[in-house]
């Protein structure tokens, strides 16, 4: 379940406990992304049983959406509000981007790449960028927290090897474009290169078998008061070999390698309001991001300097190796500095013997995070779902337990309490 879901659905399933819901009407929207297999839409999927198991009426059939989604859900909609007592169609909820006119999804505003630089030093096993596109003219604007969609294209060689690998004409056209050119821009192909090609596979059949290429959103780095009509991004070039085939990160090595400084592609802003920094400046902030987690931290304290927040700023943050691996190390040093950045712990991992990680920082302060928590404290975390989040989480509940003397219930408690009052954050993919 979406973190701001999670104690509804534990509501709905306690044991002995779970509220009876007869006379209830109800409708799901599933979204999901089908490369995640067997768990496509798997939270939808269960939320719709468990209301029917509860005895709630299923008044129009749920409804599973890909990454393509607005169509659907926008037919969903008008199904289920009808349903449910709208009076008129202005009544029903329009899902889709708030204006095709404005710079949208639909409608991305062409931004002009003006910085690529390396964050890692030389020897480092990782290759991060700094990238910064220009906003002047578009009008648009953005807050902390927030996402970026980037519309990417695939690597020319690529295209050329599963094109030459089915045996397809190059110049052949796929709708207005040629086959080269739409498999560029258009389609998604990185998962063919180790599969054996269909013999007598024709053009249109295979297009047909192809998902569209879809823009891909990253934790925004800046604020714009810091940066006037720019947004920044950091980005990990992600490449490896797998069966003895050299993969890449399609996005990732497009803004990394392939964009050129001046040239334009495709933006567009996605809210995150869940992410947003304490409207009252007073409150203290904890920030978790280690690698490209750092991003949305950075752009936090750069907006908490713009505006003077007196609130105090604790960031942990960890990578490889403080040598190579420190970004954004000047300006987040000079912080230290200066005393906007209150407390930094960092965590190198291959820097000694015992790999240490943010949330082993996290336990050696346990004291001291406590008492920010206590003081009101907003908890942050980005980065990485399946481990570091997770292990972060845990690192969390035994600190409320230890330090505040609390159960392990009472902790979770205390947790779930956070989330709801919107002092525990998460950006995690």
């Amino acid at each position: 379940m979406p973190d701001n879901a999670v104690s509804f659905w534990d509501a709905i399933n306690q044991n002995g406990s779970s509220p009876k819901l007869d006379g209830v009407k109800y409708s799901v929207l599933a979204l999901g992304d089908k490369n995640y297999g067997d768990t496509f839409c798997l939270a939808g999927k269960k939320l719709d049983q468990r209301l029917a198991e509860l005895g709630a009426t299923r008044v129009v059939d749920r409804v599973d959406c890909d990454v393509e989604f607005d169509d659907l859900a926008k037919e969903w909609s008008k199904n289920a509000f009808t349903i449910f007592g709208a009076s008129k169609p202005s009544d029903v909820s329009d899902t889709s981007d708030p204006s095709d006119e404005a710079w949208s999804k639909k409608n991305p505003f062409p931004a002009k790449l003006i910085a690529n630089d390396t964050l890692n030093a030389p020897g480092s096993a990782k290759d991060t960028h700094h990238i910064a596109f220009s906003l002047t003219g578009s009008g648009l604007t953005y807050e902390v927290g927030d996402a970026l969609g980037v519309f990417v294209q695939n690597c020319p060689e690529v295209v050329d090897a599963v094109i030459a690998a089915h045996g397809f004409d190059p110049s052949a056209k796929a709708g207005t474009k040629t086959l080269s050119e739409a498999l560029l821009t258009d389609y998604e192909i990185r998962s063919l290169l180790g599969k054996t090609p269909e013999s007598g596979l024709t053009l249109d059949s295979f297009l047909e078998n192809l998902r569209k290429l879809q823009p891909r959103l990253y934790s925004i780095a800046s604020s714009i008061k810091a940066h006037p009509d720019e947004v920044h991004l950091c980005v990990g070039a992600v490449r490896y070999t797998a069966d003895g085939i050299a993969h890449k990160g399609v996005a990732s090595t497009f803004l990394s390698d392939r964009l050129p400084l001046g040239d334009t592609t495709g933006i567009y802003f996605h809210a995150a309001n869940h992410f947003r920094l304490p409207t009252d400046l007073t409150k203290p902030v904890i920030m978790v991001g280690p690698g490209t987690g750092i991003a949305p931290f950075r752009a936090f304290l750069e907006e908490r300097e713009a505006t003077k927040a007196p609130g105090k700023n604790w960031l942990f943050f960890g990578d490889q190796k403080r040598a190579t691996d420190f970004l954004y190390h000047d300006q987040i040093i000079a912080w230290v500095q200066s005393g906007h950045l209150t407390r930094l712990d960092t965590a190198f991992s291959r820097d000694q013997e015992e790999k240490i990680y943010v949330q082993t920082r996290m336990l050696q302060a346990a004291s001291e995070l406590w008492q920010w928590l206590e003081e009101g404290a907003h908890f942050y975390v980005c980065g990485d779902a399946k481990r570091m989040a997770k292990d972060v989480d845990e690192a969390l509940h035994k600190i409320i337990e230890t330090q505040g003397n609390k159960t392990a219930d009472e902790a979770a408690a205390y947790v779930a309490h956070m989330k709801k009052t919107k002092r525990y954050a998460r950006d995690v993919y």
